[in-house]
């Protein structure tokens, strides 16, 4: 087990509450017989996580944007990411429907996590690739973006992959398309621009650092 959790105290901190995250997410779920299939790359991506964590150095800035996109894909996991209620949270905390006010005829949450998945980690992929490939910040950065595009498009690939073979009768709701034909390359572009945000907003502060030195 020690040598799945990270050796900083405050990594340490952050993972065990998210595998208490992650366990009280799996209490009785409303899709029991997806949930597996919607935690397998959770559970590689923890392990993988824990495992790295001891052998590279990871900033905290970096391991904190990890453990955030956990988080979020871990509850959009327990709800099948279309079935999501923040519609019914909205009207029972603030008395608004969301979807109403911003006129929404699908479940946005899928969207917001691809967007979500470039926004938080490009920084933790340009930070490895510039630290132990030794690439420059630039390269780093560019290969980062390449890293979110490659892999939110074989995601995407392999995610349809296990809906036809293992849930073909719940396709649509497993890959969370929600009618939308063109749904897949929509979340790619999502995760490519968040990578962009994220990426630029770096570079802008490291600019404006060397500028006040």
């Amino acid at each position: 087990m020690s040598k799945i959790l990270p050796a900083d105290q405050y990594q340490k901190v952050l993972f065990l509450f998210y595998l208490v995250f992650f366990a009280g997410s799996c209490i009785s779920p409303p899709y029991l017989q997806f949930l597996l299939m919607q935690h397998v790359p959770t559970v590689l991506a923890a392990l993988l996580l824990g495992y790295v964590s001891n052998r590279f150095v990871i900033s905290r800035f970096s391991f904190s944007l990890i453990i955030l996109f956990l988080c979020l894909h871990t509850f959009g996991a327990r709800y099948l990411y279309s079935y999501v209620p923040y519609d019914a949270w909205s009207e029972n905390l603030l008395g608004i429907n969301v979807s109403e006010v911003f006129g929404f005829h699908r479940n946005h949450y899928d969207r917001v996590v691809h967007l979500s998945y470039g926004l938080l980690l490009a920084i933790p992929v340009q930070e490895f690739e510039h630290r132990y490939l030794g690439l420059s910040k630039v390269l780093s950065s560019l290969f980062a973006l390449e890293f979110i595009i490659a892999t939110s498009a074989s995601y995407e690939m392999i995610e349809w992959l296990v809906a036809v073979v293992f849930t073909p009768d719940w396709a649509d709701q497993f890959l969370g398309q929600q009618g939308d034909i063109f749904d897949a390359q929509k979340d790619m572009a999502l995760a490519t621009t968040g990578a962009i945000i994220s990426i630029s907003v770096v570079a802008l502060i490291d600019r404006l650092c060397m500028k006040a030195r």
